[in-house]
């Protein structure tokens, strides 16, 4: 049984994680598959790694009770890993992903409850081309399932999906926190793949699954070095775990040994390596910024209900040298009397009512500091937010910082509803390092450039004066950067109806900005950004996505394009019919308020219309002995060429394309599935053209997917 309270788990904190109300950074170590011949020691394994200062063990199986009685024994956290058939067409034939669902659930039944285990990861790198094969958004989808299968079994437990970067677009959009493996031998590149997985991520944590360096290639010293950059980048780009691949060079994969690969922080006697004695060294801390002197400037109306939590998040920065700054924009409620009499070393400056820029710009005309930090009375700093972005100016390429905007948990299923719904302030990112847009709530910038394109402009008096002064900047020539561990919690509008009265006032503001700018605007009034609008939620592939897979699907780094990036999915305490069908009502609905309130007028837009195949068209499918690669040069060679980067078939003929994956079942087996797509006339010279064996099995291109599996299920 569980004898450990809530506090006592492992719990989402935003980026990071906290246990017993204290924000942690965990150290992991993968451990095994084992070659059976070779048995472990476990108690003395799982000693050692606690002594070298590990927190937690990432397994790849679900382990027993034993197991884990072993690792808390020894003060150890288990991430288990679920065994199932992730690596063959789990879609065509459904008996495996539920035979899946039916393993996860018999284990933490088992052992859900023990209070070792942190988590579970329900998968683990199933192969790009399988993924294109079964389809992204299905593969997603039996993620998900097996994620929220987990969760309601064990809610206290942490659930995610190992993905690596030739799926980018695979993210599951109820995991807890996105992990990735990621091998990558250079530091700098390690350092720019670590943002761009941020913006993949969204708000939740990220965590490097896997990271490791073979020594029988680089050597150990080398392998070394490796594991301690890695570790110094990944806390050094707000990562909120990193774990180290792997604990044994012994290795046990697809049914044998593998003894080629030495990824161990021991060898396989048991021996350590150097890697071992740098993995025991304590993390390196985030270093405090004295050079820079922050002002912080909040301007507030009316928000006596609120200030107090924002200005007692603000007390407890740490890390910088600051002064505090409370606007008072014509308060009717007594709200600068409470900053006056409770925040005694608060600078309050006294106005009347003047709007939201007259007042940012008085705040920064008394402000001593060299860069200028913005925030609103309903946002409340992570205590680390000035570290974060002392991190981004003390860099010198940018004039102004900014982070994500994280909504509190809900408390009631409309705060859920609106957390998840689209017109919260965003951020714009250009590319990951550079922004096009900061939102005002979490916006510094030096006083220098502020000066220079002459502070907020009075004529927006609510809203839209960030967007207006982002633009400026930009125009002037200052650049924006952004720092993924700068996070404010920024309070939602607490009912559906005081969020519309918000999205109209955000309609008001874009009508004064479509005046002053027009050029930035669609024929439908919506803004042109350059870059990407980022909703909170993981970056994933859904119906319409475009993906780039590269070249017959061998890109190593295969992305999601979307314009308008994924929202934050709902509170899975607040998802309910009644809460999705608000979301569904409230996706909708808020565009419109806007647009009516900028122009007096409806958008509804364009409808789309996906690439249908034609009536004539048939799809096949077989499977073939040997391995996709084989095949895909052997085609080429009789003169099949490849497929655009962002289609989804790898090969093509004139009325012909053709889409090949590996599948591993177990067992030793391997063997290639293929998919051909063409019309009928040309199904005569497929003997001709395409290795066959067996009977070939004919879909309609239009078949219903029920068909489609059925004619699956016969091969």
């Amino acid at each position: 049984m569980d004898d450990r309270s809530d506090n006592d788990r492992w719990q989402v904190d935003g980026k990071w994680f906290r246990c017993d109300g204290r924000r942690i950074r965990p150290r992991m170590v993968t451990y095994g598959p084992f070659p059976p011949e070779r048995p472990r020691d476990l108690e003395s394994d799982l000693r050692r790694m606690a002594s070298a200062g590990f927190d937690a063990v990432r397994l790849y199986e679900m382990p027993d009770a034993r197991w884990l009685d072993v690792a808390l024994r020894h003060g150890l956290r288990v991430f288990a890993g679920l065994q199932w058939a992730q690596h063959a067409d789990f879609i065509g034939r459904p008996r495996w992903h539920s035979a899946a669902m039916v393993g996860l659930a018999s284990a933490l039944r088992e052992t859900g409850d023990h209070p070792a285990l942190a988590g579970v990861y329900v998968g683990n790198e199933i192969p790009a081309d399988l993924v294109r094969w079964m389809g992204p958004p299905r593969v997603r989808a039996a993620i998900e399932e097996l994620i929220a299968l987990g969760r309601s079994l064990a809610p206290h437990l942490l659930f995610a999906y190992a993905n690596y970067p030739s799926t980018e677009y695979l993210e599951p959009e109820n995991a807890d926190f996105t992990a990735f493996n990621i091998y990558l031998e250079e530091p700098e590149r390690f350092r720019s793949y670590l943002r761009r997985l941020h913006h993949i991520a969204g708000d939740r944590p990220l965590v490097v699954s896997e990271f490791g360096m073979d020594s029988r290639r680089n050597g150990p010293e080398r392998q070394a070095q490796a594991l301690a950059w890695a570790r110094r980048i990944a806390a050094e780009e707000a990562c909120a775990g990193s774990t180290a691949y792997a604990w044994s060079d012994a290795w046990w994969n697809d049914d044998e040994e593998v003894l080629d690969w030495d990824f161990g922080l021991t060898d396989r006697e048991g021996r350590e390596k150097p890697a071992l004695a740098v993995m025991a060294a304590a993390d390196p801390p985030l270093i405090a910024n004295d050079a820079i002197r922050f002002s912080v400037i909040v301007c507030t109306r009316d928000g006596h209900e609120r200030i107090g939590r924002c200005l007692r998040a603000i007390a407890a920065l740490r890390g910088a040298r600051f002064e505090t700054i409370v606007v008072d924009d014509g308060s009717t409620d007594g709200t600068a009397d409470r900053v006056a009499r409770h925040f005694p070393g608060v600078r309050l400056l006294r106005l009347e009512a003047c709007g939201l820029s007259a007042a940012r710009n008085a705040g920064a005309a008394a402000a001593r500091g060299e860069v200028l930090v913005f925030t609103d009375d309903d946002c409340e700093p992570d205590p680390d937010w000035l570290l974060w972005l002392a991190r981004i100016h003390a860099d010198g390429r940018f004039a102004a910082a900014g982070g994500p905007n994280l909504p509190p948990s809900p408390q009631t299923w409309q705060q859920a509803v609106v957390a998840s719904a689209p017109g919260a302030p965003s951020h714009v990112m250009i590319d990951d390092d550079e922004a096009e847009h900061l939102p005002g709530c979490n916006l510094s910038v030096c006083k220098q450039a502020f000066d220079a394109v002459g502070g907020f402009d009075p004529v927006f008096e609510t809203a839209g004066d960030d967007v207006d002064f982002c633009w400026r900047l930009r125009a002037a020539g200052y650049r924006l950067g952004f720092a993924a561990g700068a996070v404010v919690w920024h309070h939602r509008r607490p009912t559906i109806a005081a969020f519309l009265r918000q999205q109209a006032g955000y309609g008001r503001a874009e009508r004064l900005l479509v005046a002053k700018h027009p050029q930035r605007f669609s024929e439908s009034g919506s803004i042109r950004w350059l870059g990407f609008v980022y909703g909170g939620g993981p970056i994933r592939a859904g119906q319409g996505s475009i993906l780039y897979h590269g070249e017959m699907g061998l890109a190593g780094y295969q992305s999601v394009c979307n314009r308008m990036l994924p929202l934050r999915g709902l509170d899975a305490r607040f998802a309910g019919w009644r809460s999705r069908l608000a979301l569904a009502w409230l996706t909708f609905l808020a565009p419109q308020v806007r647009s009516w309130a900028r122009q007096r007028r409806i958008w509804i837009g364009r409808p789309h219309v996906d690439d249908v195949p034609s009536d004539d068209e048939v799809v096949i499918e077989r499977s073939l002995a040997g391995n996709r690669e084989e095949h895909l040069q052997k085609l080429i060679a009789k003169g099949w060429k490849p497929c655009g980067p962002t289609e989804s078939w790898d090969l093509r003929k004139p009325g012909i394309r053709l889409l090949l994956a590996n599948e591993h079942s177990g067992a030793g087996h391997r063997q290639t599935l293929v998919r051909v797509s063409c019309a009928e006339a040309h199904l005569r010279h497929l003997d001709q053209l395409v290795p066959w064996k067996g009977d070939i099995i004919r879909i309609p291109a239009k078949a219903p997917e029920r068909m489609r599996r059925k004619s699956r299920r016969r091969r």
